[in-house]
């Protein structure tokens, strides 16, 4: 067993008392800030009567949960990740099951000029020149990930007074982002789901870099062989069913379309 340095919350939809089984899958904080975990895990308690405890943490610690057994399957966002945790033995395969987009959020006012860009590298090469306010996840997870990425592409240094990297989820990094009015780079789904927007806005999107694909990746039952096989396949094949796609696809806050359906049967 590892040792969680990170808060973990753990969401329990149901009692044990009342499942006919019961696994555990880790989550990253986006899908949970999304909402869409309320609409779903209802749908798989009562269809395949599996109770569903998702362990919400960031795509770094949800994989090391993975890798130590503690978890029966992993929703993360993060590829080249997912990738070297297959090829490492951990899982046997990542299952894309759906996506959305990364976005730059920011003062409404847009000091540095991030509206005007056309493209995510000229929007960090902005606001790293302007030396705006800039609040980064700094928590390994599939956005933080993504963010350091970007920096690496653009050219520019995220170093200084004005970056801050608070080693948080998505929601409480927003909430930082908010109080500083500050920029900051959230998947969509977040930032339609979050209450507390301030003075922030949404100002650039669209650049195909932003992709957002979220992946399910069984644990190992070779490597782990308390691992709930057969719960994590049902799951799965549900997860890519029609009835999956018509939930993920409709959900939608203020008209908006939070993610997109792509799994292949």
């Amino acid at each position: 067993m590892i040792r969680i340095v990170s808060v973990v919350f753990v969401l329990l939809f149901g009692t044990a008392a009342q499942a006919t089984d019961v696994m555990r899958m880790a989550v990253t904080t986006s899908f949970h800030n999304s909402g869409l975990a309320e609409v779903l895990l209802p749908e798989i308690k009562a269809e395949l009567d599996i109770e569903v405890q998702l362990l919400v943490v960031g795509t770094g610690q949800a994989l090391k949960l993975g890798r130590a057994g503690d978890v029966d399957a992993i929703l993360v966002h993060s590829k080249a990740a997912e990738e070297a945790f297959v090829a490492e033995g951990y899982g046997p395969y990542r299952r894309e099951i759906m996506y959305n987009d990364f976005v730059f959020i920011g003062p409404s006012g847009d000091p540095a000029g991030v509206k005007s860009s056309e493209s995510a590298s000229e929007a960090l090469q902005a606001i790293s020149e302007a030396q705006s306010t800039f609040v980064s996840r700094g928590d390994d997870s599939g956005t933080h990930k993504k963010e350091l990425s970007l920096w690496e592409a653009s050219g520019a240094s995220p170093e200084g007074r004005w970056y801050n990297a608070v080693g948080a989820g998505m929601g409480a990094a927003l909430n930082t982002a908010s109080g500083l009015n500050a920029y900051i780079l959230s998947d969509r789904a977040s930032w339609l789901n979050f209450g507390n927007k301030g003075d922030l806005a949404l100002l650039y999107a669209g650049d195909p870099v932003l992709f957002n694909q979220y992946a399910y990746l069984p644990v190992s039952t070779e490597r782990h062989r308390h691992v709930k096989g057969d719960l994590v396949q049902s799951l799965e094949n549900w997860l890519v069913s029609d009835k999956a796609a018509e939930l993920i696809n409709g959900y939608t806050i203020d008209g908006e379309t939070l993610f997109v359906f792509n799994a292949v049967n």
